[in-house]
């Protein structure tokens, strides 16, 4: 009898091994995003925006005849926390995820745990491009790479006179590969970069490397990282007389970045950022129940209506069809354009637009 409990426990423990791809009943999709800390503004823009796009299609009936129920993890942009989530994400028994906000998290999540569990990942924010260059059939983002911002960034400071530049990063996978690719096409565009350095993000003092810069007297500084120490750096770079403009990738694209830095200081700070797609109706809509849209507040609704999308032409809550369903989608219409994925899930012809600090909001510049 014995013997026979022991095979039955085998038994079931090679089928969870060898069928992983079955989701439970409800149908569940997850939402992963820095809910809290530094980073929660943009993380609440995650979850609002998918929050909008389910509770629409609940409104409607749901998918496959049942309500959806989103299980949300804060991964408090950390990443050991991210893994963590991952995996709570995959045994909670969701279809897909989207998420993450950080690179640095959705790199490691997305390999080591969802690629596993054959749960599809979309994330509407991070934009390093190892991301999509390892060959993980799950992995697809709504937002474009930073080997196309930081190209863009580039080509605007030396099309706009901007011949020298010092390069700051906050070491992190978004950020140091932003300012690398940045660094590497305004060299290549006849530009001179005077000072390549990394910051530790969280610090509330950068003194020391702004006074080391305004001595090189740069043309530009670009800073590859998010809003949170953009706005200090900003701020306290005016207090040391450096005078020189900001720019920097779609981390500092929020209000909350001219509010640290000071609507004098952070006047004329430039940013890569897509341009606005999403119709008015909706931002009208949104903003009743959200207040405005941020960052990634459309992008994120558009990869839940993305994964609606592909559950409903799967036709059933089965984890590996709605991801072949996700590989599969073309010119789909979404509030931020049309979306079309390619082998690697990216969306080769996303474009960004470069965004300029006037009078305490951001104006399209190009």
């Amino acid at each position: 009898m014995r013997q026979w409990t022991i095979a039955l426990v085998i038994g079931a423990l090679i089928a969870t091994l060898t069928f992983p791809a079955r989701a439970a009943n409800p149908l569940k999709i997850g939402v992963a995003a820095p809910f809290t800390g530094a980073l929660a503004k943009m993380g609440a823009d995650i979850r609002n925006g998918v929050q909008f796009a389910i509770d629409e299609q609940n409104a409607k009936g749901g998918a496959l005849g049942q309500q959806i129920t989103l299980v949300f993890g804060d991964d408090k942009g950390d990443p050991r926390e991210g893994i963590l989530v991952a995996n709570k994400l995959v045994q909670s028994g969701v279809l897909g995820v989207v998420g993450h906000l950080n690179s640095g998290i959705s790199i490691p999540a997305s390999k080591e745990v969802y690629a596993p569990a054959k749960v599809v990942m979309i994330t509407p924010a991070s934009t390093n491009p190892e991301l999509t260059e390892r060959g993980l059939a799950n992995v697809f983002r709504t937002i474009g790479r930073d080997d196309q911002q930081g190209k863009d960034a580039a080509e605007y400071a030396l099309s706009h006179g901007f011949k020298t530049a010092a390069v700051l990063h906050n070491k992190n996978a978004y950020g140091q590969g932003l300012a690398e690719v940045f660094r590497g096409h305004f060299e290549k565009g006849g530009g001179k970069i005077l000072i390549f350095d990394g910051v530790m993000s969280g610090d509330k003092d950068f003194t020391p490397v702004l006074t080391r810069i305004k001595a090189l007297q740069p043309a530009l500084v670009f800073f590859g990282g998010e809003y949170q120490d953009g706005g200090l750096l900003v701020k306290q770079a005016r207090r040391t007389g450096l005078r020189a403009p900001l720019m920097g990738g779609d981390g500092l694209y929020d209000h909350t970045f001219i509010a640290l830095a000071g609507e004098r200081a952070a006047e004329g700070s430039m940013v890569t950022f897509p341009g606005r797609g999403a119709s008015g109706a909706w931002e009208k809509a949104y903003s009743k129940r959200f207040g405005l849209p941020g960052a990634y507040s459309g992008y994120s609704y558009d990869a839940a209506r993305v994964l609606l999308d592909a559950i409903k032409r799967a036709g059933k809550a089965d984890r590996l069809a709605v991801l072949s369903q996700v590989a599969n989608t073309k010119s789909f219409p979404g509030v931020t354009g049309t979306i079309t994925f390619n082998k690697k899930g990216d969306q080769p012809s996303f474009k960004f637009a470069v965004w300029r600090v006037h009078a305490g909001v951001f104006e399209v510049a190009r």
